[in-house]
């Protein structure tokens, strides 16, 4: 696992997918304020890269889940990757929203899960695990079994690693907050100086300021 974790930071890192702003830090959708950002989705734009998640995301649900009778892309980043994950499985694919759809059938979950099937949930990013958990709450809700999670990023935050062990689903990641750190540190990509408001931020990103 360190030397994939390793490898595909180096990757995001080439691709500029890692962006640092401290003093014009991001907004997330939480609403907490970054000076990192992980742009994972552009790998969608490089086919070799495109295909490394693919393949390593699939090696990673057959190495470590039994049964898969299905899997989950959480909408809308993981669309993309759920899909293509699928098609090399050759198994059903189904997409959930966020919230149930505002007219026609009202799903929350496009396409079609059977009750009982054992479904693997693809994600590109886990910052809080919030959207990730309200995913898998739907697809149990469905009748279904979650039986991992596999996501392309992880910023590491405790409240996430918590919300997961409590909802009692297991998550892999091709690639981590400490590995990209780590890399981009010895490409030269961050100063040294940079680490340490990097620090400052991930032990409490709930409050902190970039002033």
């Amino acid at each position: 696992m360190e030397k994939l974790e390793k490898l595909f930071a180096e990757k995001l890192l080439k691709i500029k997918a890692i962006k640092l702003q401290p003093s014009n830090p991001f907004t997330w959708a939480s609403g907490w304020k970054s000076p990192f950002y992980c742009d994972n989705r552009k790998t969608l734009s490089y086919p070799s890269l495109r295909n490394f998640v693919k393949i390593e995301t699939t090696r990673l649900i057959l190495e470590n889940f039994g049964q898969v009778d299905a899997i989950a892309g959480v909408a809308t980043g993981a669309i993309p990757q759920g899909a293509l994950v699928a098609d090399m499985l050759n198994l059903p694919f189904v997409y959930v929203r966020s919230t149930p759809k505002d007219h026609g059938l009202e799903n929350m979950i496009e396409g079609e899960l059977r009750p009982g099937m054992n479904v693997v949930v693809v994600e590109d990013l886990i910052s809080t695990g919030g959207s990730s958990l309200k995913a898998v709450e739907a697809i149990r809700r469905d009748g279904c079994e979650v039986i991992g999670l596999v996501a392309a990023f992880t910023y590491g935050f405790d409240i996430a690693e918590n919300a997961f062990g409590k909802a009692k689903v297991p998550l892999l990641t091709l690639t981590n907050y400490k590995a990209v750190i780590q890399e981009a540190l010895r490409s030269g990509y961050i100063k040294k100086e940079d680490v340490h408001l990097l620090d400052e931020w991930r032990e409490d990103p709930a409050n902190w300021d970039a002033e």
